[in-house]
């Protein structure tokens, strides 16, 4: 089972995975806020900036300590650097994602509960790359 752990496609299967769940948490977090808001009344918008914000936070702890930490303890600047690097590559997906909210609900006509859901498919592959090879600096296996 080490060996297995050990390849090189297994461990980025793996890191994947690990990204994933991650994701997944992250992803619920956001969307809860972000139904939330709309329950509130707020618009979609501003609704799903919310979510990000509160978001991000999960995100980059869980990334940090387990699918791209080593398991060295970093100073506090580095944290903060490593924090600003994975709050602007959310950014850039929320970013995506917003426009994409406004095609799918303003010109598709996909209903605004649902949207979120769609883009999904298009920012989890984006936030893996972005996040492995920018915000932790890992280098292509």
């Amino acid at each position: 089972m080490k060996r297995l752990l050990e390849h090189p496609l297994f461990a980025r299967l793996w890191q994947f995975i690990k990204f994933g769940i991650v994701g997944l948490s992250n992803t619920v977090i956001s969307l809860a806020v972000y139904e939330s808001c709309l329950y509130l009344g707020m618009h979609y918008l501003p609704a799903d900036a919310l979510g990000l914000i509160i978001s991000v936070i999960n995100a980059y702890y869980w990334n940090n300590r387990v699918v791209f930490g080593d398991g060295r303890k970093k100073p506090f600047s580095h944290h903060v650097r490593m924090y600003f690097k994975s709050l602007a590559a959310y950014g850039g997906a929320f970013v995506l994602n917003q426009l994409l909210l406004v095609l799918w609900i303003e010109i598709v006509g996909v209903p605004e509960w649902l949207a979120p859901f769609i883009n999904l498919a298009v920012t989890i592959p984006l936030n893996f790359l972005v996040n492995k090879y920018w915000t932790f600096g890992q280098k292509k296996h």
